[in-house]
C-alpha cells in the first residue's frame, strides 16, 4: 500500500513537471496559454461574441473610466487565495489586470468546497498552483507569478518583500497594490510591517467568524491609518491567536459574504487603479441588517510601527510642500496642466527635495505624491 502511494505521489510530480514544461513553452511560442484562445495584444471596443473585453471596455463608452486599456499596465498581490482571495483573483483576471502575484501556503481541501472558486479535483493541490492553473484557463493575457509558503516566517518575509519591491509588470519595479485576502491577524501584521517599510499602498479585507460581516480598507502608508495604529484586541493584548482555537471547532463560512467582500474589493481597487468614483478607505458589510458603513482613520501619531511614524512624517512634508506649490500656482495663475512642468524647472523645488530630510528610495516619487496631493 505504502509502494503503491509512493509511486503515485511520482507520477503526479511528473505530470506537474511536465504540465510546468509545457506552460513554460507556451509562453515562450507565444501560444494560448492553455486558456482555449490565442492571446489578444491589445484591447478593443469591437462589439463581437468573440472579444472577451468588449463589455469591459464599453466602460470607456459610457464615460465610466477614461482609459480602461491601462488596466494591463498594473501588478497586483494578493496574500491568501481563501475564499475572498481566489474570488478577487478571479474577478481581476476577468478584468484583464497586467500581473497577479499570488501567496499562500495552504492546499485545497474538499472542506472548502462550500465556497466559491476551487473545484473537488483540486483538493491536495497548493491553492496557489491550482489558481494559477484555473485563472490561466481564464484568461491567458494575465502574467501569473506564485508563491507557496508563508510570509510570516524570517526567510519567506525578506522574499515577499523583495518581490512587492522589485515584482511589478516590469522586472525591477514594484507592484501597484498589495491586496491582504489572509484570516490571521499575524500575516496583516506581517503584511503592513512590509508596506509601511516600503511605503506601499494596500488594502485589507476580511470575513468575521460568523461568516455574516465583512470588511474592506485602503492603507496608504502616512496618510491612514496602518494596521498598528488602531489594532484589534488580540494583536494589542499580544494573545497567541493558535490559544483562540479550540479543538473540532472551525469558523462560519458563506460563500454569499466573501463573494460579497471579494466584490467589494476588487470594485474599490478598480476604482483606485482606474482613476474612477470615490475611493472608500473603509467600508463595512452586515449581512444582518444589510448595512455598509464606511469612515476613515487617521494614523496614529504614537503608532508602535516606526515605519509608520515615519511615514507620517513625510506625508506631511508633501502636504506642506503642495500647500506651497498650490499658493505659487494660484499666485501665478498656472493652469493644472503646466504645473508638473513648473515643479521640475523651478530650482527651489529641487533644491527641497535635495536638501530636505525626505529619505525615500526615490525622491521623483515623493515628488509625483506631491503634485497629486491636492489635485
Amino acid at each position: 500500500m505504502a509502494e503503491a502511494v509512493e509511486r503515485l505521489q511520482q507520477r503526479v510530480e511528473e505530470l506537474e513537471r511536465e504540465l510546468a514544461q509545457e506552460r513554460r513553452r507556451r509562453a515562450l511560442g507565444g501560444g494560448d496559454g492553455g486558456g482555449g484562445r490565442a492571446r489578444i495584444e491589445k484591447m478593443s471596443p469591437e462589439v463581437v461574441d468573440s472579444n472577451p473585453y468588449s463589455r469591459l471596455m464599453a466602460l470607456k463608452r459610457m464615460g465610466i473610466v477614461s482609459d480602461y486599456e491601462k488596466i494591463r499596465t498594473f501588478a497586483v498581490a494578493i496574500v491568501g487565495v481563501g475564499g475572498v482571495g481566489s474570488v478577487t483573483a478571479e474577478m481581476l483576471t476577468r478584468c484583464g489586470i497586467g500581473k497577479l502575484l499570488l501567496f499562500d501556503y495552504d492546499k485545497v481541501e474538499l472542506a472548502n468546497m462550500n465556497r466559491l472558486f476551487f473545484q473537488p479535483h483540486q483538493a491536495g493541490l497548493s491553492k496557489v498552483q491550482a489558481a494559477e492553473h484555473t485563472l490561466r484557463n481564464i484568461n491567458p493575457d494575465v502574467l501569473f507569478e506564485v508563491h507557496n509558503y508563508n510570509i510570516t516566517t524570517v526567510e519567506n518575509f525578506q522574499h515577499f518583500m523583495d518581490r512587492i519591491s522589485n515584482g511589478g509588470l516590469e522586472e525591477g519595479k514594484s507592484v501597484d497594490l498589495v491586496l491582504s485576502c489572509v484570516d490571521n491577524f499575524e500575516a496583516r501584521m506581517t503584511i503592513n510591517t512590509a508596506c509601511n517599510e516600503l511605503g506601499q499602498i494596500w488594502m485589507e479585507s476580511g470575513v468575521s467568524e460568523n461568516a455574516v460581516s465583512g470588511h474592506i480598507q485602503l492603507i496608504i502608508p502616512g496618510e491612514s491609518a496602518c494596521f498598528a495604529c488602531a489594532p484589534p484586541l488580540v494583536v494589542a493584548a499580544n494573545i497567541d491567536e493558535k490559544t483562540l482555537k479550540r479543538e473540532g471547532v472551525c469558523a462560519a463560512s458563506l460563500p454569499t459574504t466573501m463573494g460579497v467582500v471579494a466584490g467589494i474589493l476588487v470594485q474599490n481597487v478598480l476604482k483606485f487603479l482606474l482613476n474612477f468614483g470615490t475611493v472608500s478607505f473603509y467600508l463595512g458589510y452586515n449581512a444582518m441588517q444589510d448595512f455598509f458603513p464606511t469612515m476613515s482613520m487617521k494614523p496614529n501619531p504614537q503608532c508602535d510601527d516606526r515605519n509608520c511614524r515615519k511615514q507620517q512624517e513625510e506625508y506631511k512634508v508633501c502636504v506642506n510642500l503642495s500647500e506651497c506649490m498650490r499658493s505659487y500656482c494660484i499666485g501665478q495663475k498656472l493652469k493644472k496642466e503646466q504645473l508638473f512642468r513648473f515643479a521640475v524647472q523651478d530650482k527651489w523645488i529641487l533644491d527641497f527635495l535635495k536638501f530636505s530630510f525626505i529619505h525615500c528610495a526615490s525622491k521623483m516619487k515623493i515628488l509625483f505624491k506631491v503634485l497629486s496631493c491636492f489635485w
